[in-house]
């Protein structure tokens, strides 16, 4: 068993509008999320089931040929290895769980979030 304090965790500056910080445990990833407006994640797909929770702002979401958004109290469900993408329409919290973990974060070779 592990405690977690999020305070104590650093947040990464993935890119001037999207942060986040993250725990990995042996199965899941979850990510605490701070998306500026404007910010646009492109298409990729993962091993990884997603859920994205949003807390508070809008995502935009494009998966399987339909245009979602996704606002505070609501959540994506994006099943393993199906592309797709997402727009904050403005700032935007959110909190996202994987599963398998996450390790192209982990190991940061992420490259499709840092460009």
């Amino acid at each position: 068993m592990k405690h977690h304090k999020l305070n104590e965790v650093p947040v990464e500056q993935v890119t001037d509008l999207f942060s986040r910080q993250f725990f990995t445990g042996e199965k899941i990833t979850i990510a605490f999320l701070t998306i500026k407006a404007g910010c646009a994640v492109p298409t990729h797909s993962h091993e990884s089931e997603q859920f994205s929770y949003i807390t508070s702002g809008a995502l935009q979401f494009q998966i399987e040929g339909q245009t979602i958004v996704v606002r505070g109290g609501e959540m994506m469900e994006i099943p393993s290895n199906v592309p797709h993408s997402a727009v904050a329409l403005e700032d935007t919290t959110g909190i996202d769980v994987f599963s398998p973990i996450r390790s192209d974060w982990v190991d940061g070779t992420d490259d499709y979030l840092r460009k």
